[in-house]
C-alpha cells in the first residue's frame, strides 16, 4: 500500500468512526430514557439499558441499524446477529424472536429502524435501471450485511433531521431514497425484489405470505393453496421455507400464538377466549403449542410479562 492509499484509508476510517460516534450521540439525546419512539414518519429509534429476554413479534419490511450494543434475531432455525458494524434487512413480514445481547446504563443499546415502502423501493429500482425480477423471491427475506461508510453517512444525515423538522419534510424523502439506492447496490439488493414485484406478477411465495397473514385465524389447506398458486405441494413447501425459514403451517402457528399473547396481555382475554379468537378449536392443544413456543403456559407467561412491563416499557 503506497502512502497516498494509506492516507486515504486512514481518512476513511476516521470518517466512519466520527459517524458512529455522532449516531450514538444523536440517538441518545433524542431518546434519553428506555423505550421506543417514532420522531419522523417511518423512522423508529430505540433505547434499552439492560439486555432483554427473547421477545416474540412480527417485523415489517425494514432496514435496521444498531448504533451501540448488539442484538440477535431468530427466524425459524436461523440466527441473525448484528451490531454497529452490520445492519439487518427484512423484506417480508416475518414472525421473529429478538433479543438485545449488549446493553448497560453506561452504554445503552441504541437502535434505528427505517420502514421500507414497496412503492418507494420500486420507484428507486426503476430510476436506477435495476432489473425487477421474480428470481429474487428465492432469496431469504432477512439477512445481515456489513454497514459501509456511504450507507452509514446517509443514516447519520437522516438522524440529524430529527432536530430539524422543517428540513425533514424536504430532505427525508431524498435521504431515504439514497439509503434504498445503496441497499440496491449492495449484496442485499436481490432481497428487495420481495417488495417490488407488481401485484399481477407477484411471486407465489410473497402472495402466500400475504394470504396467511390476512387469514391467520382460518384453517389452511396446503394442497388447495398450492393448487391455487399453480404449484405442487412439495415445490410450494420448498420455496416457502427458502424465503421465510418456516413451513406454511409453522408460519401460521406463530402468527396465531403471537396474536393470542397480544389479546391476553392487551385486551385481558383468558387463554380459552384467546385460543378461539385466533382459530384454535381445542384449548388444551393451544396451551401445549403456546408453552412450546413461549416456554410457559399462557396465563403464567402473561402474568410474567405484566410484571416485567411494570418495571420496563421496552
Amino acid at each position: 500500500m503506497d502512502m497516498s492509499t494509506h492516507q486515504q484509508a486512514e481518512r476513511e476510517a476516521q470518517r466512519i468512526q466520527a459517524d458512529r460516534e455522532e449516531l450514538v450521540e444523536r440517538i441518545a439525546r433524542t431518546i434519553p430514557e428506555d423505550g421506543l419512539i417514532q420522531p419522523l414518519p417511518g423512522l423508529h429509534l430505540g433505547r434499552l439499558s439492560t439486555p432483554s429476554e427473547r421477545i416474540h413479534s412480527v417485523l415489517e419490511p425494514s432496514f435496521c441499524v444498531i448504533a451501540q450494543g448488539s442484538k440477535v434475531v431468530f427466524v425459524g432455525d436461523n440466527r441473525y446477529q448484528y451490531d454497529p458494524f452490520n445492519y439487518l434487512l427484512t423484506t417480508l413480514e416475518l414472525p421473529r424472536v429478538s433479543q438485545v445481547l449488549e446493553a448497560s446504563r453506561e452504554r445503552p443499546y441504541l437502535s434505528l429502524r427505517l420502514e421500507l415502502s414497496p412503492t418507494l423501493v420500486g420507484s428507486v429500482m426503476v430510476e436506477t435501471g435495476q432489473p425487477i425480477s421474480a428470481s429474487g423471491v428465492d432469496a431469504r427475506a432477512i439477512d445481515v450485511s456489513p454497514l459501509g461508510a456511504d450507507l452509514l453517512d446517509a443514516i447519520v444525515r437522516l438522524v440529524r433531521l430529527v432536530e430539524s423538522p422543517a428540513e425533514a419534510r424536504i430532505l427525508m424523502p431524498l435521504i431515504t431514497r439514497e439509503i434504498i439506492y445503496r441497499l440496491l447496490r449492495s449484496d442485499q439488493g436481490s432481497r428487495l425484489c420481495h417488495l417490488t414485484i407488481s401485484r399481477e406478477h407477484t411471486p407465489n411465495i410473497v402472495k402466500a405470505v400475504e394470504r396467511l397473514r390476512q387469514n391467520f385465524n382460518q384453517p389452511v389447506r396446503i394442497e388447495e393453496l398450492a393448487q391455487e398458486l399453480g404449484m405442487s405441494v412439495s415445490s410450494f413447501h420448498h420455496h416457502f421455507k427458502s424465503v421465510t425459514a418456516l413451513s406454511p403451517l409453522q408460519f401460521q402457528k406463530r402468527l396465531r400464538l403471537q396474536e393470542a399473547r397480544r389479546l391476553m396481555l392487551g385486551e385481558d382475554l383468558d387463554a380459552t377466549q384467546a385460543a378461539y379468537s385466533v382459530g384454535y378449536n381445542d384449548a388444551a392443544h393451544f396451551n401445549r403449542e403456546y408453552k412450546s413456543l413461549f416456554g410457559e403456559p399462557p396465563m403464567r407467561d402473561v402474568q410474567r410479562l405484566r410484571e416485567e412491563t411494570g418495571a420496563s416499557s421496552v
